[in-house]
């Protein structure tokens, strides 16, 4: 569910983004209502069933938007929401920082958690004896080659007294549960879907879930964000969207079964029972700990920012304030 991050994909948005700035290209007329795009962070799946729910049932519509949700083709989604390619965008909080601590910033923002927990793990097959980080030693991880990745890894294993530089690290051949324990014996999944997967396929994992590894790793994933342009430019049409898809999300919570249906008729390749699972896993998760869809805290993004800082991935932390806002949620 995770698309990685593609580094130094912030050097070639600075002239676009300068050039675009002083014409907000966030929302446009399109029969008497504002069209917004939402780029997503990869294909469909069920982190996103709330905007599907809330764009089939007309949310959106009642909110004056005209809202086409699509899949990145031509770059990360940071980097095309920042050069106005979009509206909104799916992200992760990880993304999210290194945007914003690049050399050439991306001027984007979040605006609501997807979910409010990270639910993703390392795993290995049951019977591997690879039951925590330190087994990682001799063993090959199979990744898809973010910046915050390598260094998850290597906290985990430092914190368990083993050596970081005895792990192997390759790229994923994008097989999912099939290559473990033939060309990899560990690799990062997320609960609420690659787990949903391989259970269904009879293959029995070894979940190490990430916030349990170290509370510092219980960081957003995914988040909405969008552009400072088009939040400067437009926040009405931002309040709008996130009280439609809120109502996306509450729906999706209080009718797994049905959202997961919606989820198919946009994205009809999918195992139908698959997605049930999955979205009656989310559904618990979704508001998990809060009383308002979307909601974020300073302590979430100062804590992930410290671990970045810490492991080298990002030279300064930065203040949580820049990092998201809550205003335009539903309250």
């Amino acid at each position: 569910m995770k698309n990685g991050w593609k580094k130094g994909a912030a050097v070639m948005m600075a002239a676009a983004v300068a050039m675009s700035m002083g014409a907000a290209a966030g929302a446009k007329e399109s029969g008497g209502l504002k069209k917004v795009t939402v780029i997503l962070d990869y294909v469909p799946n069920t982190n996103h069933t709330g905007m599907y729910v809330a764009l089939d049932k007309g949310y959106y519509e009642e909110e004056g938007l005209d809202v086409e949700i699509i899949e990145p083709t031509d770059g990360a989604t940071a980097t095309l929401v920042a050069q106005q390619k979009g509206t909104f965008g799916i992200s992760y909080q990880e993304d999210v920082t290194i945007a914003l601590t690049a050399e050439d910033p991306l001027p984007v923002k979040a605006v609501a958690a997807v979910i409010q927990h990270n639910t993703s793990g390392f795993v290995s097959l049951a019977d591997s004896g690879i039951e925590s980080p330190a087994d990682f030693e001799g063993k090959t991880y199979a990744g898809w080659g973010g910046p915050g990745e390598a260094a998850v890894l290597e906290a985990c294993m430092t914190q368990a007294g083993v050596d970081f530089s005895k792990l192997n690290m390759v790229i994923s051949d994008g097989s999912g549960f099939e290559a473990l324990g033939k060309s990899c014996d560990l690799m990062w999944f997320f609960e609420g879907w690659d787990s949903v997967i391989a259970e269904m396929n009879g293959c029995e994992l070894n979940y190490m879930e990430c916030r349990e590894l170290d509370e510092r790793l219980d960081y957003y994933t995914p988040v909405i964000i969008a552009s400072d342009a088009v939040l400067e430019s437009d926040p009405e049409m931002v309040s709008a969207f996130l009280r439609a898809t809120e109502k996306g999300y509450a729906d999706t919570i209080a009718d797994p079964d049905a959202a997961a249906e919606i989820l198919s008729s946009h994205a009809p390749d999918y195992d139908i029972e698959m997605l049930k699972m999955s979205q009656e896993y989310l559904a618990g998760k979704f508001m998990e700990d809060t009383e308002v869809w979307g909601m974020m805290k300073d302590e979430v993004w100062d804590n992930y920012s410290s671990f970045l800082q810490e492991y080298g991935v990002i030279e300064e932390a930065l203040p949580a304030s820049e990092c998201y806002t809550n205003e335009f949620l539903p309250q």
